[in-house]
């Protein structure tokens, strides 16, 4: 039923791809502000670094807010969504290559699944966009 209404509506399936980039930014955003230190004994990230990149996705979400607070969302701002999203990616891998961060064994999957859940979303987003300029 959830197919048909996206081929009848292809504005819904990106809306809906926007809605779950939020709900995971704002919890991995959450995560990283509320358990920082935590988060750093276990995955040998600095602290300070993972409080820095959750204030950049809570950023990041209230930007995706008022992109659904629009009533349409229009191409350029899709892709923009799609660029942010696929910065993240670069930064993310950059960071762990070039070492700003020297996180162990558990801290690389962290940020390289991060990587990856991003550049689904920005996947989606570009399908998405797609979706409507053929409906």
């Amino acid at each position: 039923m959830a197919i048909a209404a996206h081929r009848t509506h292809p504005a819904l399936f990106l809306r809906r791809v926007v809605q779950a980039d939020l709900a995971v930014s704002a919890a991995a955003g959450a995560l990283q502000l509320a358990a920082a230190e935590p988060l750093a004994r276990l995955t040998a990230i600095d602290a300070g670094f993972l409080r820095g990149s959750g204030l950049v996705l809570m950023a990041w979400v209230a930007f995706l807010g008022w992109t659904l607070s629009r009533r349409t969302i229009a191409a350029p701002l899709a892709w923009t969504l799609i660029a942010v999203n696929l910065a993240w990616v670069a930064a993310s891998v950059l960071v762990w290559l070039e070492g700003a961060i020297a996180p162990n064994t558990l801290g690389t999957v962290y940020v390289l699944a991060q990587a990856a859940v991003v550049a689904v979303f920005a996947d989606l987003q570009y399908f998405g966009l797609r979706r409507l300029r053929r409906g």
